[in-house]
């Protein structure tokens, strides 16, 4: 492994799903991707090379809210402190934008299993359920 370089802003589309498919299975389309990338506030990737390795991204409004979605690390990179160093780039965004003095509420949803992991950043998990569901466009 060569050294690892984190970027802001330069993850494409193309690798976004490349990286999602490592990790998680089929991919949303190359439109979707480009319009998801297009209207996020802030996206870290971590590359070994060439080759992109892990990547994390934030939506929100800016005042009050923030979202952490599609944190992802190879499956043969992870355990390396990728996932760390991408949720610390995304904090120090989130903690440079908005309204100073204020607190910004971050949130993120996580498979019991990373609980642990997010824990070692403040997040905590409360009784709320989050509620989802699929809306087809036509």
């Amino acid at each position: 492994m060569s050294e690892l370089t984190i970027k802001h802003n330069e993850l494409t589309a193309e690798e976004f799903i490349q990286l999602w498919e490592s990790v998680w299975g089929e991919g949303p389309s190359l439109e979707q991707t480009e319009l998801a990338l297009k209207n996020t506030l802030f996206r870290v990737s971590a590359y070994d090379g060439d080759t992109v390795v892990g990547m994390a991204r934030v939506i929100g409004d800016v005042g009050m809210d923030y979202y952490i979605k599609d944190v992802a690390v190879r499956p043969e990179y992870q355990r390396r402190g990728i996932g760390k160093a991408l949720i610390e780039e995304l904090l120090k965004f989130i903690g440079s934008h908005g309204v100073k003095g204020t607190h910004i509420f971050v949130e993120l949803s996580a498979l019991p299993q990373n609980v642990p992991f997010y824990a070692r950043f403040g997040f905590s998990a409360n009784e709320e359920l989050r509620l989802q569901r699929m809306v087809r466009v036509e």
